[in-house]
């Protein structure tokens, strides 16, 4: 029984990477001009926390799970709120940091501590950028990055 739970743990974040893959960049539960991960995995609109929707658990393991993903960047891109970009998308973002504040670009992490108490970690930006992407961002052009991007960035 508890192989087939996590097994059905393992199918939901992979579906779950898909959909930040599919999207390129997702709000981690809040609202805003990209989808919302919480959403998705609640398969309805939540209204107030997501820690309190019936589905909160689950989503609670799978966001975990996908901000462990190393094809993910966890930031506070939009509006300062918790912010998934899948790797495809990170040349892009690179060409066009100059245009975002860089600490909006910060990797995020939280780390379990064994009290239980969470701390935040933040890698500033260009630190965590792997040198492939890098140069995979100096061969785009600004145009390709933005298209790329979409129309929520300045």
């Amino acid at each position: 029984m508890t192989i087939q739970r996590d097994q059905a743990l393992v199918l939901t974040a992979r579906q779950a990477l898909a959909f930040v893959r599919k999207h390129g960049v997702v709000l981690e539960a809040a609202q805003g001009p990209v989808p919302s991960l919480a959403e998705s995995i609640a398969g309805e609109p939540i209204r107030g926390s997501w820690w309190s929707h019936p589905k909160g658990r689950q989503i609670f393991v799978v966001t975990r799970a996908i901000r462990d993903n190393e094809n993910v960047l966890v930031c506070r891109l939009i509006k300062g709120k918790v912010t998934l970009v899948h790797r495809r998308l990170w040349p892009a973002l690179v060409r066009v940091a100059g245009r975002l504040p860089a600490d909006r670009l910060a990797r995020v992490r939280e780390i379990h501590m064994r009290s239980g108490r969470h701390v935040t970690e933040e890698v500033p930006f260009p630190d965590w950028v792997p040198s492939n992407i890098r140069a995979a961002a100096r061969k785009l052009s600004e145009k390709a990055a933005l298209a790329e991007l979409a129309d929520w960035i300045p």
